[in-house]
């Protein structure tokens, strides 16, 4: 209860240092304030999620790994040399630890629909009628369903590339693969997921895969309670 005490009374802090650039919060960080690690979690859950989602195509194990890659870069932030971005740095590190997972354990795709149902992922789009908002979350799920369909190597590509939006050079980076690797498997995952489906949905993919709202903060508070009550 201490712990979580300490928690909420330090959450409060992290609105006002909302505007902080990676490198100051990862610099207090290092000095003694690991509650400003909130403000990295949330400035990249959705990105993390998204990414590990990619390469495992299920919703609580992508949650389970993101958790396991926060915990893996603050036990390691006084490594990062700042070389490359801090964020391509913590991507890589989610990337490694879903290869990693996928690697232990015999795992076993789950259709995408069922996964979808009762994990709370809202596609609907604000504004929008009942049947509009319906309609336009039997799109998100149709293309969510052509995505987890494609290989690994185009999954992720695609992720960082068109749902992400990171440049070339950066998702070549996160992946250890050059950037005409990652053009051409841009194109051929663009060609799998059939160029009519995706011009039908494109204004819309960045809805999809959402990380927000409770399923934000329920990352967060397990992540700060790890790290704060030093049980890792």
């Amino acid at each position: 209860m201490e712990v979580l005490q300490a928690m909420g009374d330090e959450i409060g802090v992290q609105v006002k240092n909302a505007a902080l650039s990676d490198d100051e919060v990862i610099r207090r960080v290092i000095e003694g304030e690991p509650a400003l690690f909130e403000i990295i979690m949330r400035r990249y859950n959705q990105r993390l999620f998204r990414v590990t989602r990619s390469i495992v195509t299920n919703d609580l194990e992508a949650e389970d790994i993101v958790q396991d890659a926060y915990v893996r870069a603050y036990e390691h932030l006084h490594e990062f040399e700042g070389r490359a971005q801090f964020s391509t740095w913590l991507t890589k590190i989610a990337i490694y630890e879903a290869y990693a997972r996928v690697r232990r354990v015999d795992y076993k795709r789950v259709d995408s629909i069922s996964l979808l149902e009762g994990q709370g992922v809202d596609m609907k789009s604000k504004g929008r009628d009942p049947e509009e908002q319906t309609y336009d979350g039997e799109l998100q799920r149709v293309l969510e369903r052509a995505f987890d369909a494609l290989s690994d190597d185009y999954r992720s590509v695609f992720m960082l590339r068109e749902i992400e939006g990171l440049s070339t050079a950066e998702t070549a980076e996160c992946l250890d693969i050059s950037e005409e690797n990652v053009k051409i498997r841009l194109h051929r995952g663009r060609a799998l997921l059939q160029r009519e489906l995706y011009s039908l949905v494109g204004a819309n993919t960045s809805a999809a895969f959402q990380f927000l709202g409770a399923r934000c903060d329920r990352m967060v508070a397990r992540v700060l309670e790890r790290i704060l009550s030093g049980n890792r």
